[in-house]
């Protein structure tokens, strides 16, 4: 090999090393949306005095999970009473805090489900915008800069019941936003520039086999979901996939048409984001009988019940379902051809994802509301009592570290280049590797 095939070879490597480092974390769940990292050398073991490079604290009560773009990472918040919304910027070099804004107040918050809050939904960032979301109390975009307004929307009406939990995702020219709340169910598309509607979608599903026990409380549950949307390539058909109450839709992103739904109506208040890869669509689907489905995309206009046990005919298909310790709340991760979850009290699980047979299933320990993280074939598990597991990925269960910090993880992680930025109840950490 010669001496130039060699430097060339090096300044490849150099040239991707350098574009894995500075990956951005723009939304929930990462660049790819689905929890995984390309990043090298993330920390294995940590403490609050151990590989901790800055803690801040954060006030108000808030579980959005941290965005990082350009040096800069964002959360929002909110009064434990919800009546005051902000979004905060901090330094990702120093954990300084540049940007403290009051964005809404509310004269007379919702209701919030103790287990919730008022500022849930997490942020989703690119080159100079920031766009935060609380759900019908208000949307903005904000300039990343200067901080400064530059549209917002209070305009949709929508119960949320027991708290937004829905995040926003960009796609294109597009901000996309769930609202399944006890009144309406829709999804929205504004335009990112101008914060004007694009299209905006109806669910479809029709409810017919509602509870009428006379209890309202229950009736306004099962048409809630939390869940945030997913923006794919389906055979070759972009595709947004979108889990509201009781079914899993696929629209066109273009203009909101519906594609093909899967119904699941046994279960309610999907809370997590799809996964997709080897051809499929991984979803858990939520309370009372939650499963974890394994969808074969349809045809538009296909409709399928997720729990029929012949054949119906239609490309859209189930091609596996399991029901034992299933995620309610943490989204599932997909690495190579392993799907991995951990459900909300502490058991881990490892399925092969085009079979769904269980490889593994072991307890981890704690209670979990974030959603797990894969870097360097690991995946980290971050608990609400504040512990975070970090496990070999593989076909055989190892656990590689256990790790705590003073406060526990309602929120899920954020990466930057070799640091993790995690965000507990009371501050955001960067945490990495250091002499």
């Amino acid at each position: 090999m010669t001496l130039g095939r060699i430097l060339f070879i090096a300044w490849v490597g150099s040239a991707w090393l350098a574009l894995v480092a500075a990956e951005p974390w723009p939304q929930f769940r990462g660049p790819r949306g689905d929890g995984t990292s390309m990043s090298a050398g993330l920390p294995i073991e940590w403490s609050e005095q151990r590989n901790v490079r800055w803690k801040t604290p954060i006030h108000g009560r808030a579980w959005s999970s941290p965005v990082v773009w350009g040096g800069q990472v964002w959360v929002s918040t909110a009064t434990e009473e919800g009546d005051r919304l902000s979004a905060v910027c901090l330094d990702l070099d120093s954990g300084r805090i540049i940007h403290d804004l009051k964005l809404f107040d509310v004269e007379a918050p919702q209701f919030a489900h103790r287990f919730n809050t008022y500022a849930s939904p997490t942020p989703v960032i690119e080159e100079g915008r920031v766009y935060i979301t609380f759900g019908s109390p208000g949307t903005a975009c904000l300039d990343t800069a200067t901080g400064r307004v530059l549209w917002g929307r209070r305009d949709f009406v929508c119960n949320h019941f027991r708290g937004a939990g829905s995040s926003p995702i960009l796609d294109g020219d597009l901000l996309i936003m769930n609202f399944d709340g006890s009144d309406h169910q829709f999804v929205v598309a504004l335009d990112k520039r101008t914060g004007q509607t694009a299209w905006r979608r109806e669910r479809s599903i029709d409810f017919r086999d509602l509870d009428s026990t006379g209890k309202p409380e229950l009736e306004g549950d099962l048409r809630k979901a939390f869940g945030t949307c997913h923006a794919a390539v389906l055979d070759g058909r972009a595709t947004l996939l979108s889990q509201g109450a009781k079914a899993v839709y696929a629209y066109d992103p273009a203009n909101g048409q519906e594609l093909w739904r899967v119904e699941e109506r046994t279960s309610h208040s999907a809370s997590t984001r799809p996964v997709v890869g080897l051809g499929l669509v991984f979803v858990a689907t939520g309370w009372s009988t939650g499963q974890v489905l394994a969808i074969r995309p349809g045809k538009p206009g296909e409709v399928l019940d997720a729990n029929a046990d012949a054949d119906p005919g239609t490309a859209l298909q189930v091609l596996w379902r399991a029901k034992r310790n299933v995620p309610k709340k943490p989204s599932l991760l997909l690495l190579d051809d392993l799907l991995y979850g951990i459900d909300d009290s502490g058991v881990a699980t490892c399925w092969e994802a085009l079979t769904g047979k269980a490889i593994w299933n072991e307890r981890v320990g704690g209670n979990y509301s974030a959603s797990v993280l894969g870097a360097e074939r690991r995946i980290y598990c971050f608990s609400e009592e504040g512990k975070t597991t970090v496990l070999e990925a593989g076909r055989t269960y190892r656990k590689l570290a256990e790790n705590l910090l003073a406060d526990g993880f309602m929120a899920s992680p954020a990466v930057a280049g070799k640091a993790l930025i995690v965000r507990t109840k009371t501050a955001v950490y960067r945490i990495e590797s250091m002499p």
